[in-house]
């Protein structure tokens, strides 16, 4: 009896411990989606290493629904755009066959160098191919590659300007400039279709490190190993191990965070002297150096990086924080805020409060909405054409501190909804001014920082931090943001239950990133798509890799 009782015992406890299992998604129509620069700039330092260098700026990707990454999938490549990736290719092309690094990234040395070598070259594009293509070169690519580099190489006496052309355009093709969702008929479900394996290497790969499959995830892939559940799982704990983890979590809390805005940042030099080009720059990366510390490095409580007083600064954030400086030189060095200061938490920092600001001043608005829409997953209707700023702009009344004008707004119905929900948090901010730097006063008036976040009363900005840090809103929309960002498309209802699965496993987990990257890197629903529509570009059809042998 007591031993049949044990056994009941151990079989729940087994059952409890699995946890509930996970709510299949059924995914979306395949498409694709253009590089991130981000995602170009770490592919080519990982395929030819960090010597291999390029400037220049690519069309800027629109946002949508939250993050940038959604809006590259309906990103296009103008004609200018086409022009300034093939003067980044050639500038690239032309580094790897010099002789600085020919040793180095070639496979073989041609028989003669002053001719075509279509052994050699063969070679190297199968190499580099498929490492650019995230998938191994079809036939016929091969075959074109080979050819062009022989018509060039022959016909200026250089196999490595033959090279350099070839190339160059297989850097502008959109099977490189594209993550393409690539599908084939599911075996396990006739008339339906899956990811290939080479698809679901890159939709692994640039979640986790915003980047190229490596070489040991496109031979898991060219195996069928990323099929299997244990061998993706070994795949997944081997990136997660990795250094370039931190890339993949720096990647997606920059779109999360919306910190593009940082390209146009603008700042009153006259107003806030200090807050220079370099302190813009560092403030940004104060913010991802943060986060990856505490996330990945010390894989701490997401929810804590807003109370952390725990940072780095630079000479010349220092500046402005009016902190000691450790090292002159202007390089990183971690620093603590005192218990009692008045920074806590990433919303505290100069990052967020500056890129939330107006060139001039603070904005209670703009930092309320902010932490509404990025950190909280909740919409702010924007403000109507025609509203009346008159009573906000008194020129009547300089000297009025931002809590007061904004009264004005708040008595206006037409104005009312949205300022109740954004001012009571952007307000409690409101002892940092425009750059970020700490005040005691506005126009000679003390500063009256209280507030409160959905009936959660506070008197100043630790007081938010708290709030923030124990609201269930937070790490809901941090789970609902990384796994759009992991599909690349926007949720819909039909995902309710896969998110709301994450978001239990997430809390169950101790709210630790590392664990809720490694839950959807390993999901079914990350890899699911539904048929595509018929008539759209992107149809179901099996790899061009797998139809075709390359030999």
């Amino acid at each position: 009896m007591f031993a049949r009782s044990l056994f009941l015992a151990v079989s729940v406890l087994a059952l409890s411990a699995c946890g509930p299992s996970e709510p299949v998604s059924e995914g979306a129509p395949p498409d694709m989606r253009r590089l991130t620069e981000e995602q170009y700039r770490n592919t080519i330092v990982d395929v030819f290493g960090s010597t291999v260098t390029y400037g220049g700026r690519f069309d800027p990707l629109e946002r949508k629904d939250g993050l940038t990454e959604l809006g590259a999938r309906s990103a296009r490549v103008t004609p200018s755009g086409i022009e300034q990736y093939y003067t980044v290719a050639r500038t690239i092309a032309a580094q790897v066959v010099s002789g600085e690094n020919r040793d180095i990234l070639f496979p073989c040395k041609p028989a003669d160098a002053k001719t075509a070598d279509d052994a050699c070259a063969k070679q190297f594009f199968t190499e580099t191919g498929r490492m650019l293509f995230r998938r191994a070169l079809t036939t016929k690519e091969l075959e074109m590659s080979v050819s062009a580099a022989h018509e060039v190489g022959a016909g200026r006496n250089d196999f490595y300007e033959g090279i350099a052309y070839s190339l160059a355009g297989m850097m502008v093709t959109p099977k490189f400039l594209f993550v393409i969702d690539s599908v084939e008929p599911d075996p396990k479900k006739p008339g339906d279709v899956r990811l290939t394996a080479y698809a679901r290497a890159s939709r692994l790969s640039f979640l986790l490190w915003n980047s190229t499959p490596d070489d040991q995830l496109l031979k898991a892939a060219e195996a069928g190993e990323l099929d299997k559940k244990s061998s993706l799982e070994k795949q997944v704990d081997r990136m997660i191990a990795s250094p370039k983890l931190d890339n993949g979590v720096r990647a997606f809390f920059a779109d999360f965070l919306d910190l593009g805005r940082f390209e146009i940042l603008e700042k009153d030099p006259v107003i806030y002297p200090a807050f220079g080009v370099k302190a813009g720059e560092d403030a940004k990366e104060q913010l991802l150096r943060t986060i990856a510390d505490h996330l990945v490095a010390r894989d701490l409580d997401y929810r804590d990086l807003f109370t952390t007083r725990h940072t780095f600064v630079t000479a010349p954030l220092a500046r402005i924080y009016k902190v000691p400086v450790t090292k002159p030189d202007g390089g990183w060095a971690p620093y603590e805020f005192a218990e009692g200061d008045p920074r806590a938490g990433i919303l505290t920092m100069i990052g967020f409060l500056s890129v939330n600001s107006h060139p001039g001043t603070s904005s209670p608005t703009l930092r309320g909405r902010a932490i509404r829409e990025t950190v909280l997953c909740q919409k702010v209707p924007d403000p109507p054409g025609d509203v009346d700023f008159s009573g906000f702009n008194d020129p009547n009344s300089p000297n009025k501190t931002q809590r007061q004008r904004l009264t004005a707004h708040r008595a206006n119905p037409t104005c009312a909804g949205c300022h109740k929900i954004t001012d009571p948090i952007g307000l409690s901010l409101e002892n940092f001014d425009g750059a970020g730097a700490f005040r005691t006063t506005e126009n000679g008036v003390k500063i009256d920082t209280a507030g409160d976040l959905d009936g959660v009363p506070f008197t100043d900005a630790p007081g938010l931090a708290k709030a923030m840090s124990t609201s269930p809103a937070v790490p809901a929309c941090l789970v609902s943001r990384l796994y759009s960002y992991a599909t690349g498309r926007p949720l819909d209802r039909a995902d309710k239950d896969t998110v709301a699965y994450f978001q239990k496993t997430f809390e169950s987990d101790g709210y630790r990133m590392s664990k809720l990257l490694r839950q959807i890197a390993i999901s079914e629903s990350l890899y699911s798509v539904s048929p595509p529509k018929a008539g759209a570009a992107t149809q179901a059809k099996s790899s061009d890799a797998q139809k075709e042998n390359p030999s």
